[in-house]
């Protein structure tokens, strides 16, 4: 199957032409697309009609799936969609109604952490023919290769602990949520990630600290690791390292949670509907740099 591959004037991410994912895709053409995601880091495909059955299938050739421990924001009988959306039915939300909203890379606060997201998009809200709800990306390879020296060396070796518990309560905007349950946050304790790792298939050097779930860095003061955090985070997203999506009805996009990190753009609200739906590839340990 032939396609192309058209990169935006931004560090990171590609728009994948010519491919319609609803229909079985030969090996060659998948390993191509495989090795542009490795690439571009986020890559993105229009006008896709998929159904629940089909996202599934085209995220599997990527790699086991994730069940998300919020089987609440699944769909029904679906439990590796994720749904994210603002939807309200019968007085439930139908999934996360504000996930996202600090920049983060999904499942970091686990002991293997995500592989990858594949974010396929059902409602994009719409105001004056505008699209709203954009999601902006940030390169992890990107920013740690523009750290000065005396930076990297100081990064060297250290670990931070990622908090699932710190970032759920922390990400909100629509009120209170639903308290964890005993079991939910069972499976999710605290653990300790490298501050750089190295990426899994590509060697290259990542940052992977977040401002939404890393609380702080073993080894410093309280008052040490905050600075540092805060000095990293406002490098982590300059502009210079970001791509930001605007999503259509039908975009199916893939971002790698090793080199990345994203964040929700929330600038719009009900009767504006939002329906997004996510699967996520399980990951491996953490290897430091």
């Amino acid at each position: 199957m032939a396609f192309s591959v058209q990169r935006p004037s931004a560090p990171l991410g590609a728009e994948i032409k010519g491919v319609d994912l609803a229909q079985a895709l030969d090996e060659r053409t998948f390993q191509e697309i495989v090795a542009a995601w490795r690439e571009h880091e986020v890559i993105f495909f229009r006008d896709q009609t998929l159904t629940p059955d089909q996202h599934l299938a085209v995220s599997r050739r990527f790699g086991e799936l994730e069940h998300h421990v919020r089987q609440d924001c699944c769909r029904p009988g679906y439990p590796e969609i994720f749904v994210v959306s603002n939807v309200v039915e019968n007085g439930r939300p139908i999934g996360s109604r504000d996930a996202g909203l600090f920049w983060h890379s999904d499942l970091c606060y686990k002991e293997e952490p995500s592989r990858g997201s594949l974010f396929y998009a059902r409602e994009v809200p719409l105001e004056n023919g505008k699209p709203r709800g954009d999601t902006m990306f940030a390169s992890m390879t990107a920013a740690y290769d523009a750290l000065p020296a005396s930076m990297k060396k100081k990064l060297a070796g250290r670990f931070a602990i990622n908090s699932y518990v710190h970032g759920y309560y922390r990400d909100r905007n629509s009120g209170p949520r639903r308290q964890l349950t005993a079991e939910q946050m069972s499976k999710t304790p605290d653990v300790a990630h490298p501050v750089v790792r190295v990426h899994p298939d590509t060697g290259r050097k990542c940052l992977f600290v977040n401002e939404g779930y890393t609380t702080r860095i073993l080894g410093m003061e309280e008052k040490e690791s905050d600075a540092l955090l805060g000095e990293l985070f406002a490098h982590l997203y300059k502009p210079e390292f970001l791509y930001r999506h605007q999503w259509r009805v039908g975009d199916f996009l893939i971002w790698d949670n090793c080199s990345t990190q994203h964040r929700a753009v929330p600038d719009y609200a009900l009767p504006l509907r939002r329906v997004m739906e996510r699967t996520t590839l399980t990951g491996a340990a953490v290897t430091a740099a």
